[in-house]
């Protein structure tokens, strides 16, 4: 079956099958972002935005998304080296294997939830693992991203 959706702000077309998850779609279609990394739901390295919203794309039967609007890492380039430079001063990047769907997540964290604690920056992304860097400095990156980006919203809604 033939499928259009919105890709990264482009319109595409695919050709899928009916058990055709949306993680091998997007790889066909160039967004290599967005890794396999165990097929069960449990790693969060195949995250993208449906319609804004964060979802496993390995979950996702690509049959569902016609219509929709897809996002990838390879759609947020400016946002996600920006962020990705707090990643990287606190030693938070590592291999950077899981680095692309964590991102994805931080950066939907920063649309929906106002000024998060830490418990809640957990909760939020507990569904991306990490194998190499035991949470911490990505922590610290969050928090420090998060700073900053509340203090740039607070000077636009001075201006």
């Amino acid at each position: 079956m033939e499928i259009q959706f919105t890709l990264n702000k482009k319109q595409v077309t695919a050709e899928v099958g009916p058990d055709t998850v949306l993680l091998g779609v997007l790889r066909d279609l160039g967004c290599k972002s967005v890794k396999c990394g165990c097929e069960t739901t449990n790693c969060g390295l195949c995250t993208v935005w449906i319609d804004g919203k964060s979802r496993l794309s390995c979950s996702v039967l690509a049959a569902s998304v016609g219509g929709h609007e897809i996002t990838t890492l390879e759609g947020v380039e400016e946002e996600a080296a920006e962020f990705g430079r707090f990643l990287a001063a606190e030693g938070g990047e590592q291999c950077g294997f899981c680095s692309p769907g964590f991102i994805m997540n931080v950066l939907a964290m920063k649309k929906e939830l106002e000024d998060p604690d830490l418990e809640e920056i957990k909760e939020y992304l507990a569904g991306n693992l990490c194998r190499c860097t035991g949470y911490m400095s990505q922590l610290r990156a969050i928090q420090k991203y998060m700073a900053v980006q509340k203090e740039k919203d607070g000077k636009e809604a001075m201006a």
